[in-house]
């Protein structure tokens, strides 16, 4: 038995050193692979960008419409050529990285020149970095997952655990985004926008831990974790871009809940839902899917199971109502 103990053992350590060494590559690897990967970004004028496919360039004719392509979230920048020399247009908004990666690009292509730089879509003072809106995504993903844990191992039936996911994702969305936004001013003025925004990354992340728990029990809430939270973690590109990132890992982190979480609430919260087509898509696939596995999923934990059937079904021998029942019952069977 002890040996059988001690093999157990080193099985767990290395099987969790195993898993460790595929998890730093994961999380370590696209952070020290960020490189611009055909970023989209305009182009007015004659400006000769490098032709070494990090950038995909979409000529426009103006300034202006190169602003409104920005506001409508089709490119990040625009690199802008007139008789004054090179201006560059951001949106800090959009990713606070991109930004600082475009105008150190603009400065090498300024000759030596200051390159003016206007923000087009700025973040807000409270955030001007962006590390704050990137940072609230982590206690969001992970309340999520946990609600989505606690249902499955609490909740018995099926209806009231689809009622949990749905009030806990609307409370998200409405209490995360008065928070960001009026105590920390991580968002601007778009509350309403913001909290539906969150609310649905909370639906597609409770749902989806609820719903392969509901079907598989914890080996389905274990593959839930890793795919949703520590996968999705890794290539969700909160801080950074899609297109920073190693392709097509970071096209597929888009398709995850977090990564289409965070370019969602950019979307919503700064661009008038500019550009959200694609992440209302996946989270709403990941949310109906987590949905219907909660609707029809039939696993819940056998102990939760066995002791409300046990003590219902087995009176207590010390309970007061069968101690008083016990000489009534002898005396009128001596009676008789």
């Amino acid at each position: 038995m002890a040996r059988k103990t001690l093999l157990m053992a080193l099985g767990v350590a290395a099987g969790l050193v195993a898993l460790q060494a595929l998890l730093v590559p994961l999380f370590a690897g696209p952070a020290a692979n960020t490189a611009p990967r055909d970023l989209p970004v305009a182009v007015v004028g004659q400006v000769k960008l490098p032709s070494t496919g990090q950038f995909s360039v979409v000529s426009v004719a103006s300034a202006e419409e190169a602003d409104e392509a920005i506001r409508s979230r089709e490119v990040y920048a625009a690199f802008i050529g007139g008789p004054n020399g090179l201006q560059l247009h951001v949106a800090s908004a959009a990713s606070p990285a991109v930004s600082s990666l475009l105008v150190q690009s603009a400065a090498q292509l300024g000759g030596g020149k200051p390159v003016p730089v206007t923000d087009i879509v700025p973040l807000t003072s409270g955030d001007p970095r962006g590390s704050g809106f990137a940072g609230g995504f982590f206690p969001l993903a992970l309340t999520s997952m946990a609600i989505g844990v606690l249902l499955i191992f609490l909740i018995r039936t099926r209806a009231a655990r689809l009622a949990g996911v749905l009030t806990f994702s609307v409370l998200t969305g409405l209490v995360s985004a008065a928070v960001m936004q009026g105590w920390l001013s991580v968002l601007p003025s778009a509350y309403l926008s913001s909290a539906a925004a969150i609310s649905l990354l909370a639906l597609a992340i409770s749902s989806a831990i609820a719903g392969l728990g509901a079907v598989a029990g914890p080996r389905g809430i274990g593959i839930g974790a890793l795919t949703v939270f520590l996968i999705g973690n890794a290539l969700g590109a909160v801080a950074t871009a899609p297109e920073l990132l190693p392709q097509p890992w970071g096209s597929f982190g888009q398709w995850l809940p977090i990564g289409a979480g965070s370019t969602l609430l950019r979307s919503a919260a700064y661009f008038g839902w500019a550009g959200s087509a694609g992440p209302l898509l996946a989270l709403g696939l990941w949310s109906v899917l987590g949905l219907a596995l909660v609707a029809v999923g039939r696993w819940t934990p056998s102990p939760a199971t066995a002791a409300p059937s046990a003590s219902a079904t087995s009176p207590s021998p010390a309970s007061p109502s069968a101690a008083s029942s016990t000489p009534a019952t002898l005396a009128s069977s001596t009676a008789a």
